[in-house]
């Protein structure tokens, strides 16, 4: 192959003493309305205000940029996977902590993920609030939708989602938001750089 990767000065370990922090990529799944996206803005919030570099990933954003030409077949929803998780690869060289809040309903989808980082870089979070929860929450209309219409492929509702076995961190997704912000600073925090 005529592909080599450069070695440029500025690496992921410099850049990560610069800040003390080393970089991660906080996969934070669960289903839509669990409170992903509303955490990991709290996390980027708190850690700007500490100095420490990051980047969110949203499923929403991703679905309108990167990946607008997929739909939610199982297919097109382990592509858009893959393309997020090479996209957190190549952000966690930059030495940042990298939110990526998907839905990501299947357990063989996030496990391929996770393989394409060193041990200890990929934390799943798994935000875990009843579907009831979810409905009522429903800031987008999708679950309305969804019971209106029985052919909306809505995950949770007629769509599956297979829940992580043994995330790294588990939300209660009914608990305050600071009470689950706290358990993933721990996390962050725990990750001072060499």
């Amino acid at each position: 192959s005529d592909v080599t990767r450069h070695a440029f000065t500025l690496n992921r370990q410099t850049r990560e003493r610069a800040t003390g922090i080393r970089g991660a990529v906080f996969w934070v799944t669960g289903l839509p309305g669990c409170g992903k996206s509303t955490l990991a803005n709290a996390l980027e919030v708190e850690l700007f205000h500490q100095g420490v570099h990051t980047v969110i990933l949203d499923g929403d954003t991703i679905r309108q940029t990167l990946s607008e030409d997929l739909g939610f077949s199982p297919e097109d929803r382990a592509e858009n996977v893959r393309r997020v998780s090479r996209v957190a690869q190549l952000l966690l060289e930059t030495g940042c902590v990298v939110i990526v809040t998907l839905v990501s309903p299947y357990r063989h989808d996030r496990d391929l993920a996770r393989s394409l980082f060193a041990d200890g870089d990929f934390i799943e979070v798994f935000v875990d609030t009843p579907v009831a929860v979810c409905a009522e929450r429903d800031p987008k209309g999708l679950y309305a939708r969804a019971k209106a219409d029985p052919t909306i492929n809505l995950t949770g509702v007629t769509s599956p989602y297979e829940a992580p076995d043994a995330p790294e961190v588990h939300i209660d997704g009914t608990s305050p938001v600071a009470e689950s912000l706290a358990k993933l600073l721990a996390v962050v925090t725990s990750r001072r750089a060499r």
